[in-house]
């Protein structure tokens, strides 16, 4: 009993830095969810903070985030980050009609419900997959083959993203006999470099004659905010109330769907569900706020999804999310580990049973629900104020960098920062001219450690 209300006391004081952190972080435009969830999940991962409180770090955060980058998505026009781009057409077009205000309460109100259908639901698939963990694990290697086979098809660079696997897990084989021949024992510096490779894309690009011409404003970016609307009384409003029945019902279904289908890229399904909404409700205002809830709702749900049905089911990450923004709660050794020759796992999936998920998941969405709901509906316009006047984007990323850079000097000396500054720069060329997003990248990594050893058995050439 005592463990027990210590593990409750941690998983609540973790969940609230979480919703706290990643609340402010969904201000910033363009934040993206791999370069901040992950190097602090993997943080708390490694500080040796208890499974109750890494998962509901990790799910708060990525909750409140997904509530409050509706604030410069509705109020600046500017995406909060890379699942708020399907969002930003329909909120640009209220905007020009001068009801931004009306987009933002339906955008994190379709939030707030769908994570509360996500995390059961989520939990629920899992256990009806889990008896088929043991011959998934066994079978891991060419599992992963597949999923990254399937997610680099369905990722923005189609069929090229599918060929770039072959020369992108030959690089990181290549880098993984370096590593070896100066006793490095690499795993961190790889994820950590794929997860920032745009930003350290662009920073090269900054100071390259070439690019750097195209990274030139002529002025600083000027923003209009609408003036701030309130339509109700006290300090959290019921978001039930915020959504009509036409908007409760497509958010509770699209909720729903994303649950189960956590083998797709999270932008995909975003846009789908919005397309299949949108195609249901005939009048343009009523289409545009509807499509707005069940969106968001649909980011939040497949972020929970695709991070716990792996996790639950199989202790593998086998979805983009699980393989980019949730990988430490996967594999950050020395602590959770995926044993390249077995396919045996030590992570949250040995750690925590199925109640433990189901109740420290909803512990983190309703923890991130009193954060971040009450201050994106009563304080959007003071915060996207002040973030648009004072708040240094460069500076947060940097921070973020840093951290980075510090971690991998810990994890392989300078090996590890020369494996970040490698993966880092060839992940964000690739991500930016063809497609060959993260979540790919992520499979390309565990093809290199976990597929190629297999088959190097097999043919007897190991």
């Amino acid at each position: 009993m005592e463990t027990l209300i210590t593990d409750i006391l941690v998983a609540i004081s973790m969940g609230l830095l979480g919703a706290v952190i990643f609340s402010a972080l969904g201000l910033v435009s363009g934040t993206d969810e791999t370069a901040t969830l992950a190097p602090l999940t993997l943080l708390v991962v490694l500080l040796g903070v208890p499974p109750a409180g890494v998962l509901t770090f990790f799910l708060a955060g990525a909750v409140a985030k997904h509530m409050t980058h509706a604030i410069p998505t509705t109020l600046l026009g500017i995406p909060g980050d890379t699942l708020a781009t399907p969002l930003l057409a329909h909120a640009t077009a209220l905007r020009n009609l001068g009801v931004p205000h009306i987009a933002l309460r339906k955008m994190i109100s379709g939030a707030f419900i769908a994570a509360f259908i996500a995390v059961p639901l989520a939990v629920l698939f899992a256990v009806l997959l889990a008896p088929f963990g043991p011959a998934i694990t066994k079978s891991a290697p060419w599992i992963f083959f597949a999923a990254a086979l399937m997610i680099a098809y369905f990722s923005p660079g189609r069929w090229a993203s599918v060929a770039l696997l072959v020369p992108f897990v030959t690089i990181i084989m290549a880098l993984q006999a370096v590593s070896l021949k100066y006793d490095a024992r690499l795993t961190i510096s790889y994820f950590l470099g794929i997860a920032i490779g745009p930003l350290i894309a662009d920073l090269f690009a900054s100071i390259s004659p070439v690019d750097n011409k195209r990274m030139q404003r002529d002025s600083p970016r000027k923003f209009s905010l609408s003036p701030d609307v309130r339509s109700w009384t006290g300090y959290f409003p019921n978001p039930l109330k915020v959504l009509d029945g036409t908007q409760r019902k497509w958010t509770a279904i699209t909720a729903t769907i994303s649950s189960a289908t956590f083998v797709f890229s999270p932008v995909a399904m975003t846009v789908l569900m919005g397309e299949v909404v949108g195609s249901r409700v005939k009048h343009a205002y009523h289409r545009m706020t509807t499509v707005l809830a069940a969106r968001n709702g649909v980011t939040e749900a497949t972020y929970i999804a695709e991070a716990l049905i792996p996790l639950i089911a199989f202790g593998l990450p086998l979805s983009p999310v699980a393989a980019g923004p949730a990988a430490p709660l996967f594999n950050a050794p020395p602590r959770f580990t995926i044993d390249a020759a077995t396919g045996q796992v030590n992570n949250l999936h040995t750690m925590l049973s199925h109640w433990e998920f189901l109740g420290y998941g909803l512990l983190a969405v309703l923890l991130a629900a009193l954060i971040a709901y009450p201050l994106t509906m009563n304080f959007a316009h003071r915060a996207a104020l002040f973030v648009s006047r004072k708040l240094s984007h460069e500076a947060i990323i940097a921070t973020f960098i840093g951290l980075i850079f510090v971690i991998s000097i810990w994890e392989g000396g300078i090996m590890g920062f020369l494996v970040i500054l490698t993966m880092g720069l060839m992940g964000g060329l690739l991500s930016r001219h063809f497609g060959f997003n993260t979540g790919v990248q992520f499979m390309g990594f565990y093809i290199a450690i976990l597929t190629v050893p297999a088959l190097l058995r097999v043919t007897g050439l190991a």
